[in-house]
């Protein structure tokens, strides 16, 4: 498979990973053949990189930590969740906790698997897939500072519920009233919850304090603020940089890493930003890269432990024979090679 913008996608090419709707069900399946009306649909509805097969790549698998099906059934519980906070009502939170429960066995199945956040987003299921991705970090990041069961399914259900104070929130509501602000109606929406630790309502309220005291909504400092909270603002942060557009310009997974080493310390905890960086691909499985002696490819392994040095799938036709040359370079091996370029 091969991860590219949408708009370099072209009719008879196959869809490489299903695509889910805000309530789990799917838009399209793997394996679909694109048709001209499909692409349009992708681009109006918000699609803007998805995967599609490649011949040249066929043996290339893209490592999953949670599987397709664990995703389906994560968001549909939140679209569910979501709806009941919405209404007033009580939401199931003997369904939520089995869905967090299948989603911590599989982290803990997979957690020498590095990050990589490739999920088809649309508009209407950008909020749930954001917020199990920054689940899924965030486990790992306790799996990684040694946090017992118990902690991790704490750690897991703040994470997941995080941003819950949005909904039915505007912009203006955000700028006016600190406490309008969504961290401030997390909490108020999670506190209550008689089934729900305290701990995890303040994951909702904490995630946007910062540790010199210049974040919100209360201006709180590091010794403050619960690790829960730091572990998530972090995965907030990055999922944030690669996808929310109204942060700026989307940044590719080795920028948002070099964005954030720059805040620890002040924005973000240093020891907690370590532990985070050590799960991270930062040259995704499917990127087509340009490396150092101007050769093109595409990453089709990973190396954990050396995010910078994956392996890179060359792919040539030469001009004489029409025949293809295919080689890999592996970028741990050739230390004189280095990616300049995510294309």
């Amino acid at each position: 498979m091969k991860y590219v913008h949408l708009d370099s996608v072209e009719s008879g090419q196959y869809l490489g990973r299903t695509i889910f709707a805000s309530n789990g069900s799917i838009l399209l399946s793997e394996g679909v053949q694109l048709t001209v009306f499909m692409i349009n649909t992708l681009n109006r509805i918000g699609v803007t990189m998805i995967y599609i097969k490649d011949p040249n790549l066929e043996d290339v698998e893209i490592p999953e930590i949670i599987s397709e099906e664990t995703k389906r059934i994560v968001m549909q519980q939140m679209g569910q969740t979501f709806a009941a906070l919405r209404s007033g009502k009580e939401f199931n939170s003997r369904a939520m906790s089995i869905s967090i429960n299948t989603l911590l066995d599989e982290v803990m199945k997979n957690r020498d698997v590095l990050v990589q956040l490739t999920d088809i987003r649309t508009k209407d299921n950008e909020m749930y897939v954001h917020a199990t991705n920054v689940c899924m970090m965030a486990v790992l990041v306790g799996i990684n500072m040694g946090f017992n069961e118990s902690q991790l399914k704490e750690l897991a259900t703040g994470a997941l519920l995080h941003d819950v104070g949005k909904i039915e929130l505007t912009c203006d509501d955000e700028s006016s009233d600190s406490r309008r602000h969504h961290t401030w109606r997390g909490f108020e929406l999670l506190k209550t919850k008689r089934e729900l630790s305290l701990l995890i309502a303040h994951v909702a309220f904490q995630h946007h304090e910062a540790l010199d005291g210049q974040g919100i909504p209360r201006g709180l400092t590091s010794d403050d603020i619960h690790i829960y909270a730091k572990i998530t603002a972090v995965a907030n942060m990055y999922d944030n940089l690669l996808f929310d557009t109204s942060m700026g310009r989307r940044m590719l997974p080795y920028e948002a890493c070099e964005h954030m080493m720059a805040l620890a310390g002040t924005k973000l905890d240093r020891e907690v930003l370590i532990h985070f960086l050590k799960t991270v691909s930062i040259y995704p499985t499917g990127a087509s890269v340009r490396l150092s002696n101007r050769e093109t490819g595409v990453v089709v392994g990973q190396h954990r432990g050396l995010p910078t040095r994956p392996i890179v799938r060359i792919v040539k036709q030469d001009q004489m024979d029409r025949e293809l040359e295919i080689k890999e370079i592996d970028l741990a091996k050739h230390t004189t090679v280095f990616i300049e370029q995510v294309l």
